[in-house]
Parts: structure tokens; sequence; C-alpha cells
């Protein structure tokens, strides 16, 4: 009686085994989905003329002397 149990225990570890092995397969066979949404590219970083602080270049404000992380500090390195 005890081998039943025995072989039982293992036929189902091994049964266990295999499907994760098989769910492990279809994974890195799955074809990757492309990426999508906002967070598609990375955005480059900049940092503010004035204070060195580092902000995504679409979030700067652009004037003649370089990149600013407000208004206020453009208008501090312009004057």
């Amino acid at each position: 009686m005890k081998y039943l149990i025995v072989i039982a225990v293992v036929l189902v570890a091994v049964w266990l085994w295999r499907n994760n092995r098989r769910a492990e397969l279809r994974e890195k066979s799955a074809p990757r989905r492309p990426v999508t949404g906002p967070h598609q590219l990375p955005t480059e970083i900049v940092a503010c003329a004035v204070c060195a602080v580092h902000l995504p270049r679409p979030d700067a404000v652009a004037g003649k002397r370089g990149l600013y992380c407000s208004d206020a500090h453009r208008r501090q390195a312009e004057d």
C-alpha cells in the first residue's frame, strides 16, 4: 500500500514538472506583442541651464541659451 502512495506522489510530481516545462516553452516561443502606449520610446532627459534639474525634453522650456525647467529660469538666464 505504501508503494502505491509513493508511486502516486512521484507521478503527480512528474506531471506538475512537465506542465511547468510546457508552459515555459509556450511563453518563450510565443511572439512578443509590440509595446503600445505613451511609453513606447525612451524620452530624452535634459538639464536646466540654471539649476541643473533634470527633466524630460518635452517638458523643458527652450530659450536662446539652452533649455530650462521653467519660464522663470529662462527669463533669469536671458535677462
